[in-house]
């Protein structure tokens, strides 16, 4: 979609017909004026990075200032869902559903992947599900625009200018031609959504074509590129993201960290179990979490969970994508359910919870919107007094419980 708004740079450089009726100056006006003098400066920067004129004037003849994709990087409020709704929506039956039959139709494509890259079947075809919804959102903002309205933006222009650089890259080897080049209106391409920068690292033509095509229909290069990605940073095949357990009445929630690395026995020894009642298998060291506290589902999680972590470093993330990945391979549903409508404080809510617990004589250490070590002591010296589960978990429960 190219927005109605956008204003060309031709435009404003001149060289388009100048019949056109005139406008009063506003500030997208001003600020399009602006990106076409930024436009101009920026090819010299490009030209010593690597980038031809030709290249340049190719990607550049229909580039276009997208106020919309300014208005979208400005209004990113503070978005939090709650658990229930985001897993319900990671792993509905529609995309669990779509993903068996992926896996199915792809079989031979995957078996493939698999052989070269050893990242399991259902895996790459959670990214796929995540990512574009197997391939039915992978944008269609013309990508060039959206870097380079973002970089000339400067909020974080010197990281979209690295994007901006290297979509250039992309575009002087041969992989798309510019108008071809589409994806988010934050610059994420094709069909396991790569920024241009990942892109350039990682991304493979498996098909042998001379090109690295993650946009096209066929997802060959798209899920080989994220296969690849995946063991760039060391994904072991047959080890699980994580297993859901049980934990004992009781249970000391301090162990529930990452930090905290232990091996499935150890995590035996203090009563944790799988949902069978058995001590959970041996795939190498593992970290506890529950993120929704004591209400919630807990995990024992392995590496491939901090593998995951190298694509999206939401928690929520982490997991919609390996449950969705069990679900699609045959795994059930998880056996202890969300609590409905729990999700994690807003960062005023952080400090509003702060200031209760800390005027409740429960020193948090501090009001500063952050739930660390000594804002959870201060949790659970509360929870303990109050007779809660003393799981250390910022809930909206507990917030409301303060005020």
């Amino acid at each position: 979609m190219i927005f109605a708004k956008a204003i060309s740079v031709a435009f404003l450089l001149g060289t388009l017909p100048v019949d056109l009726p005139p406008q009063q100056p506003n500030l997208v006006q001003v600020q399009a004026n602006g990106f076409a003098t930024w436009v101009a400066n920026f090819r010299a920067r490009a030209r010593a990075k690597g980038i031809n004129d030709r290249t340049f004037n190719a990607a550049f003849a229909g580039v276009q200032y997208l106020p919309e994709t300014i208005r979208k990087d400005r209004n990113q409020s503070e978005f939090i869902k709650p658990m229930s709704d985001y897993m319900g929506t990671a792993a509905s039956d529609a995309r669990v559903s779509n993903g068996r039959a992926i896996m199915r139709s792809h079989g031979r494509l995957l078996a493939q992947l698999e052989a070269t890259y050893n990242v399991e079947p259902h895996i790459l075809v959670a990214f796929w599900g995540m990512e574009s919804n197997y391939g039915k959102r992978r944008g269609d903002v013309p990508l060039i625009s959206t870097l380079a309205t973002l970089a000339f933006d400067g909020r974080r222009g010197r990281f979209f200018e690295a994007q901006l650089i290297s979509a250039l890259k992309i575009l002087q080897r041969g992989d798309i031609s510019p108008n071809q080049m589409t994806g988010s209106w934050a610059g994420a391409m094709g069909h396991t959504q790569f920024i241009p920068t990942s892109f350039e690292a990682y991304a493979v033509d498996f098909t042998g074509d001379g090109r690295r095509d993650i946009w096209s229909d066929d997802p060959s290069d798209a899920l080989a590129s994220t296969a690849a990605y995946m063991r760039r940073f060391g994904w072991t095949k047959g080890q699980p993201w994580g297993v859901e357990v049980r934990l004992p009445r009781g249970f000391n929630y301090d162990r529930s960290n990452r930090s905290v690395k232990m091996s499935p026995a150890q995590w035996g020894q203090l009563g944790v179990r799988d949902t069978n009642g058995q001590v959970v298998r041996n795939y190498g060291t593992a970290s506890l979490i529950t993120p929704t506290g004591a209400r919630g589902p807990a995990f024992l999680v392995f590496r491939n969970f901090d593998v995951i972590s190298r694509y999206n470093n939401a928690e929520a993330y982490m997991i919609g994508l390996g449950h969705l990945g069990d679900r699609v391979r045959g795994m059930g549903p998880l056996q202890v359910n969300w609590p409905a409508g729990e999700r994690n404080l807003f960062r005023a809510e952080r400090r509003e919870l702060q200031q209760r617990l800390t005027g409740a004589g429960f020193n948090t250490g501090g009001v500063d919107g952050k739930v660390g070590p000594a804002t959870r002591r201060a949790i659970r010296a509360y929870q303990q007094a109050v007779g809660l589960p003393t799981d250390g978990f910022a809930s909206l429960g507990l917030l409301e419980r303060l005020r």
